[in-house]
Parts: C-alpha cells; sequence; structure tokens
C-alpha cells in the first residue's frame, strides 16, 4: 500500500460561515470543494497538496464542549485534537499572531523535543494544534520510545508486523472491481 497523506478529516459544524471565515480566511486554507442541499452542507478545505480538512453541517449541531488538548477522560470518546503540520517556527508565529489578532485564544509556542506547537480552537471548539519539526530532529528517520511501561506489542518495534492479520487469500481480481457513484459527482458537472 502507498499512503499519501489524510485525504481528508470529516469535522461537523452548526455554522458554515464561521467555519469558513475561520479557516479560509484566518488560516489562508483554500475553499476547494461544496456540496449541500437544504439542512446539510460538506465543504472541504485544502491543508495541503495531499490534506483536506471538511466540514458537515447540519441542523442542531452545537459547538464541543470545550476540553483542553491531551486532558484524559472517561467513558466513551474518539477524538482530541487535529494537529497540522506547518513548515517551520516563523509559520507557528504567524499563525499565532492571527489567532490572537482575531481574539482566539491561542497558547504560547511549546518545545516538545521534537515539534515545536501552538495550540487553540476553532469556532466549533475543536481542538486544533499546529506543529512544525524541531531542526536536526526526525523521529520518522529514527523511531524512539520513552514509555516506562511499554505493552508488549509496543516492543515489538516501529515497523509493521506481518502475520498478525489473516493474510488475503483472494485479491479482487480486476474483472470483479467496481467503483459505485456517490455524492460528489455532481462537482464535476456542467453548471447550466
Amino acid at each position: 500500500m502507498h499512503y499519501t497523506g489524510i485525504n481528508h478529516l470529516a469535522m461537523a459544524t452548526g455554522d458554515m460561515d464561521a467555519t469558513i471565515r475561520f479557516w479560509r480566511d484566518l488560516l489562508g486554507m483554500r475553499l476547494v470543494a461544496g456540496l449541500g442541499r437544504p439542512g446539510y452542507r460538506h465543504y472541504f478545505f485544502e491543508i495541503s497538496p495531499q490534506d483536506m480538512i471538511a466540514f458537515f453541517e447540519w441542523d442542531g449541531v452545537a459547538p464541543l464542549a470545550e476540553k483542553d488538548h491531551g486532558v484524559p477522560v472517561a467513558g466513551p470518546y474518539a477524538f482530541d485534537h487535529v494537529a497540522i503540520g506547518v513548515r517551520d517556527r516563523n509559520d507557528l508565529f504567524e499563525i499565532k499572531d492571527r489567532l490572537d489578532a482575531a481574539q482566539f485564544w491561542v497558547s504560547e509556542v511549546i518545545d516538545h523535543g521534537f515539534i515545536f506547537s501552538v495550540y487553540s480552537f476553532d469556532p466549533n471548539n475543536i481542538a486544533i494544534e499546529f506543529s512544525c519539526p524541531v531542526p536536526g530532529v526526525d523521529i520518522r528517520a529514527h523511531p524512539a520510545m520513552a514509555d516506562k511501561r511499554p505493552s508488549d506489542v509496543t516492543k515489538e518495534g516501529a515497523e509493521p508486523q506481518p502475520g498478525k492479520w489473516p493474510r488475503v487469500d483472494r485479491p479482487t481480481p480486476l474483472a470483479e472491481r467496481r467503483i459505485y457513484p456517490g455524492e460528489g459527482r455532481e462537482l464535476l458537472a456542467d453548471e447550466e
């Protein structure tokens, strides 16, 4: 398999206009696609040439309760924050300055040893982090583990471990590969 990045993260909003103002106009991410009908919108913002963040707008969606990044919770929970990579610390300070000028709470620049980060929240109270690499540090090239009590699975190392899942005995033959139409095809239709 050849992964290219996160095609898109799909979030929810009750106020698409405020979401557009924040992600497009404040953060500078292009609005590259929009789908909609009464009671529903699905808009996509370009983070990078490979990555997007998308928002569904549904009637009745309210902003999340504010929760600080990485603070433990109990009960059903699946999402903590979105971390968006930027080129360098100059980009971090530009984002920090823009958020501060727009009166959004934003943290100081934090040194995590391998990345520098700033933290904030969008108008939907989605926790967001912006991070850049620390010069000379590359944990992807040199994976590191500082967990004092790693599980046995963790101790197996950074690389995918073969034989842990059933193997594919019958790949889908070319003659059986079908792609079915779905929502979004109207973006390519000629407008009249």
